[in-house]
């Protein structure tokens, strides 16, 4: 198939010039999404909401089959924190390729392995750095978050979680087991066995029905509470896992004293803590690691998305206290990626030396400030949130009654609508939160401010459009 090359407006438009070969190349992406769905599984995700067929990308753009280009806010799910096909990533795979280094080792010692292990300890608290251990798992987060889970039952002998609202952690079965969704889990038997659920402090929807500061305390509170209750019906749990900003479920942040809380309230009864950094790692949110705005220490950090510089790669990182594995008690086949630990040595270097750490706080900031100055305009703007390059917009219908928290009810069927005028208009966004009512904005670290511009342009002129009278439910 040809594709044309490059050369087109930044509003996902092809020109007149290529119309011709735009036209053709749009017949050939019809044809291929034709037969993803009749072969495919119905289990597909972004294929539903992006019906594109992306064929180049550099940086935050995209270029479809058809010619258009988008601006991707995306970031396959925060996993591309240079963007795509960074020439640093680029040219760690090139000189590992040309290096004839094994691409698949298992478990085996290698260079490549030895430079990714100190350029990831390099990144770590140093409390934590100088007292941790690290596992290779399977590619995946959710292969991460299962490893974190046995590690600590094997270590306390326990059994039982902690685990909270909203969360998400995966979709294996005790990472689902922890995940907060119920749709995802209804269809799935024991998919909550051995799993205590706790209320995530969520400002805007508080669980206790009050809000800010004083909805944090209360989650603590009746954490601290049911754990101390002998007619409470938990059991001491082997572990509790926690996202510092929750992703998937919306881009909602923990409060930093809310997290020490947890860390305290573990650690007085000898609870391990884990913290889910698969997306709020690398930069992410402001920090390098999102559990250093609060300064809290877990007890194991599970990573991947962007430690591999856009490539598969997953680990816990953990105390040594609990380094009670014999031998063989956690493998997995594809632990030994070589090509992905160059690049994301590559990456996690590059994001400290470019200080993007620091640039991903103030774009997100600013951001974030735009976005909370166009609520007036946009009443459908109900709640906008998170941390860094990790934002969530969540839209409402602002003629519905209001909660005891004075916020109205979601609106999803309006937020899907936005989703797609967006894609229109060139910007991929996708949705997340309850009800999936969240706009969430995952722009690379390396995003311009001309980017950054552009993408709330864009996104405020689909939902202006989307949301007019008549439009909010």
């Amino acid at each position: 198939m040809t594709v044309p090359p490059i050369t087109l407006p930044t509003s996902g438009k092809p020109s007149t010039s290529t119309s011709t070969s735009a036209s053709a190349s749009a017949s050939a992406s019809a044809s291929i999404l034709r037969r993803q769905r009749d072969r495919e599984s119905s289990a597909r995700t972004y294929a539903r909401s992006f019906p594109i067929v992306p064929v180049r990308a550099k940086g935050m753009m995209i270029e479809g089959t058809d010619g258009r280009r988008y601006l991707d806010c995306l970031s396959g799910a925060g996993t591309l924190a240079l963007g795509h096909n960074h020439p640093v990533v680029m040219e760690a795979i090139r000189r590992t390729m040309e290096s004839g280094a094994p691409l698949h080792v298992l478990d085996l010692a290698t260079p490549e392995k030895d430079d990714f292990t100190d350029a990831l300890f390099e990144t770590l608290p140093k409390d934590f750095a100088d007292r941790a251990r690290v596992h290779f798992c399977g590619p995946a987060g959710t292969d991460a978050v299962e490893a974190a889970l046995k590690l600590m039952q094997t270590a306390t002998g326990r059994r039982g979680v902690l685990a909270f609202t909203g969360a998400y952690h995966g979709m294996t079965a005790g990472a689902l087991g922890a995940t907060g969704s119920v749709a995802v889990k209804e269809q799935v038997a024991g998919g909550a066995a051995e799993v205590t659920r706790l209320p995530y402090p969520y400002a805007y929807r508080c669980p206790f029905g009050v809000g800010g500061e004083r909805g944090a305390e209360l989650s603590a509170t009746y954490t601290e509470r049911l754990l101390d209750d002998p007619s409470g019906g938990v059991v001491r749990p082997a572990a509790m896992i926690l996202e510092a900003v929750q992703g998937e479920g919306g881009a909602v942040p923990a409060p930093d004293g809310w997290l020490r809380e947890m860390r305290r309230i573990t650690a007085e009864r000898g609870i391990p803590l884990i913290v889910d950094e698969v997306q709020t790692g690398v930069g992410r949110t402001g920090a390098f690691w999102a559990v250093e705005h609060s300064g809290i220490r877990p007890d194991a950090i599970v990573m991947s998305k962007a430690i591999g510089g856009s490539l598969p790669l997953a680990v816990i990182v953990y105390d040594q206290d609990y380094d009670g594995w014999l031998p063989g008690a956690h493998t997995g086949t594809f632990r030994g990626n070589t090509l992905a630990m160059a690049t994301g040595a590559a990456t996690l270097r590059y994001v400290t030396q470019e200080g993007l750490v620091e640039r991903a706080a103030t774009v997100g900031a600013r951001m974030k400030a735009r976005l909370e100055g166009a609520r007036a305009e946009l009443p459908v703007i109900g709640d906008v949130r998170g941390r860094g390059l990790m934002i969530g917009v969540e839209l409402i219908d602002p003629e519905g009654p209001v909660d005891s928290c004075g916020a109205h009810p979601y609106a999803p069927e309006l937020a899907g609508r936005v989703r797609a005028a967006c894609l229109d208009r060139g910007l991929i966004v996708e949705l997340g939160g309850r009800f999936d009512a969240t706009l969430r904005l995952l722009p690379p670290l390396t995003i311009s401010d001309e980017q950054a511009e552009a993408v709330l342009d864009r996104l405020m002129d689909a939902i202006t459009e989307v949301s007019g009278p008549g439009r909010t439910s």
